[in-house]
């Protein structure tokens, strides 16, 4: 339970007005270390001000002296400033940066904090305006999901097909666009198996009954509060003369109207951020935010930090020509004052497994200084990923040379729960006798066999000193279990002996049995059926588990070399290498940087191009760019001709971003000769990803075989094909009103086209959006091989 007991945070400030005129007297020394854009951001001090700051260009540094310079010219005294991070450590890092440019500690500022921290002081003064008492407590996800899971069962919604985590993550996104349940569109209605609004509106009364909020009621009730009562809105629009606002690219709807309506009166409001690095669009974020700052306030001033502290000018350049593409931006261009520095580096593998092989190598040459560097040390490295899998081959790898890693912003590969999972399956599989294998699967998916179904089986085994499978067996044979439980238990024990028979077959493919365990024992359509975000990150896990296995000769040898490698793995002290996702490096930089995995349906995403279209492509642009601009002295890009899915070779064809990196600040690594290709092709090239491709891979002939081979059977590649690509602005070869043929959905008539997406209305299944390549022309589908 929370409570609220801390003094009155604006009589606190008002004892401090002769502190913070005093201050006013004082000289402004720290305005001679800004360079003048900096300066230019920190004098304006009134009405609205844009601080557009580009990666890497001390735009903490500014704010922090904006803050500085407000107190020291008597400006604002400290309650007076509203300054609003996006995390805690941020805050205390702000307070600190200002305590030093001012040479004291800075006492009575309570209103520099996350939205939520600040929201929960606001909402706390004034709960009984939205039903709650200022005691309210703040719910966990574990007690949000809980509370949700209840009315599911109430409502007698089948909580399996729509799981309590889907309901939250709908109900998060309404909130983040500032809906209330009476104010939800429409259009949005149809979510959750149509009983979306009603549950959401039913959830919001539970908590008030509970006295109770989740987090994103902190920004949703006062947004509410702010709207309904203009007096009291106007008083804090007084007392918050200045608001100065980080990371504003990040906001969201609700967060961007409580801004609003706090800056509505005095406008004297100052906005740091970077449209080109608004990477957070699939939680709520809108980049469109910032982009209009100057018609949300017109007459606003717009300061460009372009001077970059971090990165070398090559870097800084590849970053520019990547995201100069993007068409929704502000406008700006990264210089630095350094000179020299290596070039971007690019390199093209046959796959992925290569590429982690070379990696890996790379980073030990480096680490000793044998590439004509400086050596680095292995903390001054980092892997940045698209996608959570790519990590498996690099973990992998490194704990097969010894190579000291770590894993950030998540657990490692092999310690996540759905790898976990698929593992105990596995090893039930290979010896029956594993009764912890048995314990995590035997109701992972749901089976009905809760607490004391599993205690009648340990107690069965006990009694017959045997496993968990044989006392399960004895069990059902003694008829100590009935009902829907039972039946499940049945068909896990008749599946588990199916497979251990499998294993010991020599000439059976234990990948292909991989595939068979995970989808004959449920697993594979539980993450399927479930609607959560993590869902679609935790499928691709699984596949990238099963392509492991290829490197080996049995499930029996996969499973001790991951015994083994885990064994191995310490949590010593020492230098090492950082793995992690590219939205997890935002913020970060490191002195060498290494980016896989730039293809085309890995990055940018398949799915954010299908989901989002254009919009989605230029999110994933400003990935790559955060990518890039974490390197402060060395970028290596990569990219891999073929991944391999469930066993099948995948083209791949290197991402639209490569071509967008300007030739003459990136060197191609690839030698000569390497898998049949030669320079002598790549010279007559006219951009720099045919160079690329035409340096390694590109010219071999199983690149060739790939090639006819896709192009025999067009219409049946699966979704997941790194080949398929949405591209925004091509020309489709069907016009409106022709008649297609799909493999699924059948006859149909195209209706609309944007690029090669195409709205067809099906005759059975009727309206949807389809990738040209999936169809055929009516008259030619008789012909298609299927």
């Amino acid at each position: 339970m929370n409570s609220y007991d801390e003094d009155d945070a604006f009589e606190a400030g008002e004892k401090l007005s002769l502190a913070a005129r005093a201050m006013a007297a004082r000289p402004t020394p720290y305005l001679d270390e800004l360079n003048p854009a900096q300066r230019a951001a920190v004098e304006a001090l009134d009405g609205p001000v844009l601080m557009l700051a580009g990666a890497g260009t001390g735009k903490t540094k500014a704010l922090t002296t904006r803050i500085a310079h407000l107190l020291t010219t008597g400006k604002a005294r400290p309650n007076e400033i509203l300054s609003v991070t996006f995390t805690n450590k941020a805050a205390r890092e702000m307070k600190e940066r200002v305590a030093r440019l001012l040479g004291q500690t800075v006492e009575g500022m309570p209103w520099l904090g996350t939205f939520h921290s600040i929201c929960v002081k606001l909402l706390r003064r004034h709960a009984e305006l939205v039903g709650l008492k200022s005691n309210f407590t703040i719910l966990d996800t574990d007690d949000q999901i809980r509370l949700l899971k209840q009315l599911i069962v109430a409502a007698n919604i089948d909580e399996k097909r729509w799981p309590a985590r889907a309901l939250a993550g709908v109900i998060d996104n309404w909130k983040n666009r500032a809906w209330t349940p009476q104010n939800v569109p429409a259009g949005e209605a149809s979510a959750f198996n149509q009983r979306g609004v009603e549950l959401y509106a039913a959830y919001q009364e539970r908590l008030r009954t509970l006295n109770a909020v989740d987090f994103g009621d902190l920004l949703l009730h006062m947004v509410t509060i702010f709207q309904k009562h203009d007096d009291l809105l106007a008083q804090y629009q007084s007392w918050f003369r200045y608001i100065l606002v980080d990371e504003y690219q990040d906001t969201n709807v609700a967060q961007y109207l409580w801004l609003r309506l706090l800056a509505g009166g005095h406008k004297n409001v100052c906005c740091v951020g970077d449209d080109d690095q608004s990477i957070y669009g699939w939680r709520g974020a809108e980049v469109g935010n910032i982009l209009r700052f100057e018609k949300d306030f017109p007459g606003a001033t717009v300061v460009r930090l372009e001077q970059n502290y971090r990165s070398t000018a090559h870097i800084l350049a590849a970053a520019s020509g990547v995201i100069d593409a993007n068409k929704g931006r502000l406008g700006k261009t990264l210089w630095t004052a350094a000179e020299g520095g290596e070039k971007v580096r690019l390199i093209g593998h046959w796959d992925g497994e290569e590429e982690a092989r070379w990696i890996g190598e790379e980073v030990e040459a480096m680490q000793s200084g044998t590439r004509g560097l400086d050596p680095f040390s292995l903390d001054d490295m980092a892997i940045l990923v698209r996608a959570s899998h790519q990590m498996r081959a690099f973990e992998d790898r490194f704990l097969t040379i010894g190579l000291p890693y770590r894993v950030i912003g998540g657990p490692r590969f092999y310690e996540r729960l759905e790898i976990r999972d698929a593992m105990a399956y596995f090893r039930i599989s290979v010896s029956p006798e594993d009764d912890l294998a048995f314990e995590r699967i035997v109701n992972t998916p749901k089976r009905g066999l809760g607490d004391k179904a599993q205690q009648k089986i340990q107690a069965m085994a006990r009694a017959n000193g045997v496993s968990l499978v044989e006392g399960a067996r004895l069990l059902l044979a003694a008829k100590g279990l009935t009902g829907k439980g039972a039946a499940e238990l049945g068909k896990l024990l008749d599946g588990i002996g199916r497979w251990h028979g499998a294993t010991l077959d020599d000439t059976a493919s234990h990948v292909e049995l991989a595939e068979v365990i995970l989808d004959e024992s449920g697993y594979t359509t539980f993450w399927q059926n479930d609607k959560t975000p993590e869902a679609p990150g935790r499928l691709e896990n699984l596949k990238e588990l099963v392509k492991a296995l290829e490197q080996f000769e049995n499930l029996q040898g996969f499973l001790e070399h991951v015994a083994l490698i885990m064994d191995n793995e310490t949590e010593e002290a020492g230098a090492k290498v950082s793995i992690m996702t590219l939205h997890a490096a935002k913020g970060l930089e490191f002195p060498a940087v290494f980016l896989p995995g730039w293809e085309d349906g890995l990055f940018p995403s398949q799915r954010s191009m299908d989901e989002t279209g254009l919009k989605g492509v230029e999110e994933e642009r400003r990935l790559a760019y955060v990518g890039i601009t974490r390197a402060e002295k060395l970028c290596t890009i990569s990219f891999a001709a073929n991944r391999r899915v469930y066993g099948q070779w995948q083209s791949a064809l290197p991402s639209r971003f490569i071509d967008e990196l300007p030739e003459a600040h990136v060197d191609i690594l690839t030698p000569p000769g390497l898998y049949g290709g030669g320079y002598g092709a790549a010279g007559m090239a006219n951009n720099i990803e045919q160079k690329a491709a035409s340096a390694n891979v590109y010219n071999s002939p199983g690149w060739k075989r790939l090639q006819e081979r896709s192009q025999s059977r067009p219409t049946s590649q699966p979704k997941e094909s790194r080949g398929i690509v949405i591209d925004a602005e091509a020309v489709s070869s069907f016009t409106a009103g022709n008649r297609v043929f799909h493999q699924k959905f059948g006859y149909g008539t195209v209706m609309g086209i944007e690029g090669d997406k195409l709205d067809i209305e099906f005759e059975k299944a009727g309206a949807k959006k389809v990738v040209a390549r999936f169809v055929v022309a009516a008259e030619r589908a008789d012909d298609v091989p299927f």
